[in-house]
């Protein structure tokens, strides 16, 4: 699909859609519960499809409702049977959906095979995956797909680097409960985006299980370290509700730092989410915000350069190199490494939309994205890479550009946020969409 996109200043207030992250966990623990329970969940979106479908796939159902969803859990049969059945779970595009479900079925010493699409594929699992084999999981070779699994793991001592997805950490928490014996996970210090395992920790207590987390030094190495004890099960809490996605608002923020103003609703201004952190870097910016109950704007003053770690919060980056390129002044993030290794090379992506729209950016090193800012844009041409995250920002940028835009691939936006589009144009966008495949 492609978007063509008028430049038109986009203004006013919009919903926020449920957070995929807080989604994801959320429907793995309701489907391990000892329970019905009920998610209010307003939005669905590609990836917690692929998640859904999975979890049905292993015994679980979701029923919709006017408020999200009903999961009922899934009934476990006896060993004897489930190990003589190979279950095909398809993981779509969804890294989450992959490496949140690896180690929940090699805890169940299900055997399974699990199937990708796209550039997941290609995006690693060492060293995790040697982890999971050392513990007793069967795996076939992690470069090829449908990965193999089989064998069962139950517990014990895990050592992971802080530099790889806080995904894998997630993953064996959430696995925990289902494990034989106590779980303890060592993660090297500093621990790249470790509010996504504080969100983690935040809905599994929700569901009753309880993760010790502490600092700790083995042989000069500092650790954070997670425990779980083996004698914890998911316990439903009858009603949950998801809260709305820091990530996506993030765009309208920065859009409304851009112009007159935007406001985003029904957000948790104490949420676990990373990029809730996205007021504090527009402030610093120079954009004016604010916080009311539920509610959190933000709307244009005078734009600045900053310099920034994004380590924890890399999905901010797409939005932050917006303001960046419309602000005066050369602007860094450093910490980008992990970018590298999402739905495109988003480092390499990042930089060849804002030159594409006539900015000036480009990577210096290995981990900083430098962005030289002139306060304008002229708008072009833009690969979306089929990357969500791409679309969106070269949309967001080009409402703002000089002369109108193109935006190549935009049915990824399907992934994370199917309606980007149509609050786009609420907001006063002007988009035409064609579609590419006839």
């Amino acid at each position: 699909m492609l978007a063509t996109i008028i430049p038109h200043e986009l203004s006013g207030s919009i919903r926020s859609v449920a957070s995929k992250s807080e989604a994801h966990r959320s429907f793995i623990c309701a489907a391990f519960a000892d329970g019905i329970t009920d998610i209010t969940c307003h939005t669905a979106s590609k990836d917690i499809d692929a998640t859904i479908a999975c979890l049905e796939t292993l015994g679980a159902h979701f029923a919709k409702t006017s408020k999200g969803y009903r999961v009922s859990p899934i009934k476990q049969p006896k060993r004897v049977l489930f190990n003589l059945r190979r279950f095909d779970l398809n993981c779509g595009e969804s890294a989450s959906t992959l490496r949140f479900l690896l180690p929940l079925v090699c805890a169940l010493g299900r055997k399974v095979e699990l199937h990708v699409e796209g550039t997941l594929a290609h995006r690693p699992l060492t060293p995790f995956y040697e982890e999971l084999v050392s513990h007793g999981a069967r795996l076939s070779p992690e470069d090829s797909y449908p990965l193999s699994v089989s064998g069962q793991i139950k517990g014990g001592y895990f050592v992971l680097p802080g530099n790889i997805s806080s995904q894998f950490v997630s993953g064996l928490l959430m696995a925990a409960p289902l494990m034989e014996q106590d779980l303890e996970v060592l993660v090297t210090e500093p621990v790249e985006s470790a509010p996504y395992i504080d969100l983690t920790c935040s809905v599994l207590a929700k569901f009753g299980v309880g993760v010790e987390k502490t600092h700790v030094t083995e042989n000069d190495t500092e650790y954070l370290r997670f425990y779980v004890s083996d004698n914890v099960r998911y316990q439903t809490p009858g009603l949950l509700e998801v809260e709305g996605d820091w990530s996506n608002a993030a765009f309208w923020l920065t859009a409304g730092a851009l112009g007159s103003g935007v406001e985003v609703t029904d957000l948790n201004m104490q949420s676990k989410q990373g990029d809730r952190t996205i007021l504090a870097a527009l402030s610093l910016v120079g954009a004016r915000v604010s916080r009311h109950g539920s509610t959190a704007a933000a709307m244009y003053d005078h734009l600045r350069a900053i310099q920034l770690n994004v380590a924890d919060t890399p999905d901010l980056v797409p939005p932050l190199a917006i303001v960046a390129a419309f602000a005066e002044g050369t602007s860094k993030f450093s910490g980008v490494q992990r970018l590298r290794l999402k739905e495109s090379d988003r480092l390499q992506s990042i930089t060849a939309a804002i030159s594409a729209l006539g900015g000036r950016a480009y990577i210096e090193g290995d981990d900083t994205l430098v962005i030289e800012g002139h306060g304008s844009l002229d708008g072009g041409s833009v690969d979306g890479e089929s990357d969500h995250r791409i679309v969106m920002m070269a949309a967001v940028a080009a409402s703002f550009a000089n002369n109108p835009t193109t935006v190549t691939h935009a049915e990824a936006i399907a992934k994370s946020y199917p309606a980007f589009f149509e609050d786009f144009r609420a907001l006063g966008g002007n988009v035409e969409l064609t579609d590419t495949t006839e």
